[in-house]
C-alpha cells in the first residue's frame, strides 16, 4: 500500500477530538447567545417597569391635585379621601380612595366628570399587584372592577402631612379635610435590588 493511500481519511482519535472541540465551541456560543437574550429581556422588563411607574405616579399626582374638596358643610357622604395603613407581611400596602375630577372618556354612557378612584395591592401568583378601581360618583353600579395598574410591585406607601415634616399613614377627610400634602412611595425591583420612587402631590382645593 502506498504512502498516499495510507494518509487518506482521519483516525478515530482525530474525529473524537474534533467532536469534543466542536461541542465546547457550540456550548460557549449557545451560552453567550442565551446570555444576550436574558440581558435583553431584563432590560425590556426594566423599561416596562419604569414606564408603568412613571405613568402611575403621574396619574396619582394629577388625581390628588384634582381631588374634590371637603369642608364643614359637606353633606354628600359619597365623597371620599381616605388613606388606610395596611401591612403585607412587613411590607407597606396602603389603600388610597379619593373623589376626583376626571376628563371625559369619550364613551357613550353618561358621565358626571367626578369619579371615585381606589388604589390597593392584591396578591396573585405570589406577586404583588397594584390595582386601580374607578367608578362615576353618581353611578348606581358600586361594584366596578379593579384593573392592574402595576405588576410585580414591591410596596405601596401613601402618607399625608400638613407641613412636609411629620407624615402620617392614615387620613380620613370626612372628619378632617384634604391633606395639604400627600406623598406616594412605590418600590420596584431594579438592577436586581429594590428601589424606592416617590412623588408629592398637593390638592389644589383643600376646603375648610
Amino acid at each position: 500500500m502506498s504512502a498516499i493511500s495510507r494518509n487518506k481519511g482521519f483516525t478515530l482519535l482525530e474525529v473524537l477530538i474534533a467532536v469534543v472541540l466542536l461541542g465546547i465551541l457550540s456550548a460557549a456560543l449557545y451560552g453567550s447567545y442565551f446570555g444576550v437574550l436574558r440581558a435583553r429581556d431584563r432590560a425590556s422588563s426594566g423599561m416596562e417597569s419604569r414606564r408603568e411607574l412613571g405613568a402611575t405616579l403621574d396619574l396619582i399626582r394629577r388625581e390628588v391635585s384634582s381631588a374634590t374638596p371637603f369642608n364643614k358643610n359637606t353633606i354628600d357622604k359619597r365623597l371620599r379621601f381616605i388613606v388606610e395603613d395596611r401591612d403585607n407581611f412587613g411590607t407597606p400596602a396602603s389603600t388610597l380612595e379619593l373623589t376626583t375630577l376626571a376628563p371625559p372618556s369619550g364613551q357613550t354612557r353618561s358621565e358626571s366628570g367626578i369619579v371615585i378612584v381606589k388604589y390597593q395591592i392584591i396578591e396573585k401568583d405570589k406577586k404583588r399587584i397594584l390595582t386601580r378601581q374607578e367608578r362615576d360618583l353618581f353611578s348606581e353600579d358600586t361594584a366596578a372592577p379593579a384593573f392592574p395598574q402595576m405588576e410585580q410591585i414591591g410596596s405601596f406607601l401613601v402618607e399625608c402631612s400638613t407641613d412636609k415634616t411629620t407624615w402620617v399613614k392614615t387620613w380620613d377627610a370626612s372628619s378632617q379635610r384634604l391633606p395639604p400634602y400627600l406623598r406616594v412611595t412605590i418600590q420596584i425591583m431594579e438592577d436586581g435590588k429594590l428601589g424606592d420612587f416617590k412623588v408629592i402631590s398637593t390638592p389644589r382645593m383643600s376646603g375648610t
